[in-house]
């Protein structure tokens, strides 16, 4: 089976790795040349034309966000008559209905298909894989998506709710990373270790990978490299509060986590860390 795989960043370039080291026929590209030699060297070619990408079986994209698809949208258009697009990326659920529907009208399947997992998690292929769309698309694409996932939960017929999902998700997150936040700044301000508190609550109250990882994070104050940046994170609360507020639901937190992000984004934490919102919470407490 040949691959394509647009979006050589962060997530896209250790899902494409594995493709390859798994013996398909994967060819890359990216908007900016140069950062596929990592997957080049476990036998992906890198195009340097988009179109010579989209002449494949499959099609992958991994990029950051709407505006960065819809910029490549046109040309996803020119892949040829039944071949199978997957979006890996958090796009809006709109956007998803959007791309569905242009390349439905070329012939072209569509398949949403966000992951859960950081980029240790995808070099590992074990992301948790959302996948919907037409039925035998998915099936098409299985054998690939179980080679970058632990697990792929089937979300529906319906592109959108995929997306739906993963928004929902990462909000849940956010709202975690915030409680590690509050909880590690209280235990700082009065003198006590919010290592040692994570480490209690890890251990016994909240074992698993968003309290373990980012809760390590947050109590070491380590934001850097960045897993997933933070304006990535403003992103995907602004996408759940969209959804909440069409569906007449209300997320309290949600703004209270915006205000967060636009705190630390004003403070020049753009290349750090989502988790780095807990420097706004420690600011505000005065802590240095």
């Amino acid at each position: 089976m040949d691959i394509g795989f647009l979006g050589m960043g962060t997530m896209g370039r250790p899902m494409a790795r594995n493709l390859a080291r798994a013996g398909y026929d994967v060819t890359v590209w990216n908007r900016s040349p140069g950062k596929a030699a990592d997957v080049v060297d476990y036998g992906a070619s890198e195009a340097s034309d988009l179109a010579d990408v989209l002449h494949r079986s499959v099609v992958f994209s991994s990029l950051a966000d709407d505006r960065a698809f819809a910029d490549s949208a046109p040309s996803l258009q020119a892949a040829k008559p039944g071949s199978v697009h997957v979006n890996l990326a958090t796009v809006s659920p709109a956007m998803s209905g959007e791309a569905e529907s242009a390349l439905s009208a070329r012939g072209i399947f569509y398949v949403a298909a966000p992951v859960f997992g950081r980029a240790e998690v995808a070099e590992a292929g074990q992301l948790t894989v959302l996948a919907a769309g037409n039925p035998g698309a998915i099936d098409g694409v299985a054998s690939l998506l179980d080679v970058i996932g632990r697990r792929t939960w089937r979300i529906g017929d319906d592109p959108k709710q995929a997306n739906v999902v993963k928004i929902l998700g990462n909000y849940l997150i956010a709202n975690a990373i915030q409680a590690m936040a509050e909880a590690t700044t209280v235990a700082e301000k009065v003198g006590g270790s919010p290592e040692l508190l994570m480490e209690i609550m890890n251990d016994s109250l909240f074992p698993g990978g968003v309290y373990a990882g980012y809760g390590k994070m947050i109590a070491q104050r380590r934001y850097e490299p960045a897993g997933f940046r933070l304006p990535l994170g403003l992103k995907d609360v602004r996408l759940a509060l969209a959804q909440a507020h069409a569906a007449d639901v209300g997320l309290p937190f949600g703004s209270v986590l915006e205000d967060l992000f636009l705190d630390a984004l004003a403070h020049g934490q753009a290349d750090q860390d989502w988790s780095a919102i807990t420097e706004a919470t420690r600011r505000r407490a005065g802590l240095a």
